[in-house]
Order: C-alpha cells, then structure tokens, then sequence
C-alpha cells in the first residue's frame, strides 16, 4: 500500500501511524506471538494436570522421563522439532478453551 506523503508534517505521521498500527495488527493475530516457552509450558502442564498426561500427548523422553520444567526447556530449545509439537498443542489447547468457553456462555 502506497502513501501520498507530501511535505506537511501532519499527513506524514498519519500515514505513518496508519503503517505502524497495521503492522501491530498482524502481528497480534499470532497466538503465540510474545509468548514465552516456559510460560506455554508450564500452561500445557496445568491443562494436562501434570507431565503424565502431557507425555501420553506428546511422547518425547523430557516429558516421560524424570521430567521437569527446567530440563524439558532446555531440550525444547535445542530440539526443533519437539518445539514445534509442543507449540501446535499448545494451539489446540488454545482453540479447545476457547470452544469451552462459548459452550458455557450459551
């Protein structure tokens, strides 16, 4: 999208706030956007009430063995693919309580 800026200082910032304001919009259509690792895990594990049930989910090694918040983030965040499992749960999560919600408010 193109601007007509022209020397008044006024449409310019305008124009401006109109770009900046759009880039804050899609960037807030990401659910996890400004998310932290540790924050969505820690709530995955008070969803699944414990990592026993969040291991019968996802079944990776720092969920099922001796696991911990500290040990499975570091391995999350060295392991690719294990993040990305856990962030699309996470956004299963995110769609059930939501689906939970409006069944309640009705």
């Amino acid at each position: 999208m193109k601007y007509n800026l022209c020397k008044n200082p006024l449409r310019f910032s305008l124009a401006k706030n109109i770009y900046l304001y759009k880039i804050m919009e899609q960037q807030s259509k990401d659910p996890l956007h400004g998310k932290r690792l540790d924050a969505i895990l820690e709530e995955l594990v008070d969803y699944y009430n414990g990592f026993e049930k969040l291991g019968e989910q996802i079944n990776i090694k720092c969920f099922t063995d001796n696991p911990s918040i500290n040990s499975s983030l570091k391995f999350l965040r060295k392991t690719d693919w294990a993040r990305a499992k856990v962030e699309s749960l996470y956004l299963y999560v995110l769609r059930q309580k939501k689906r939970d919600e409006t069944k309640n408010g009705r």
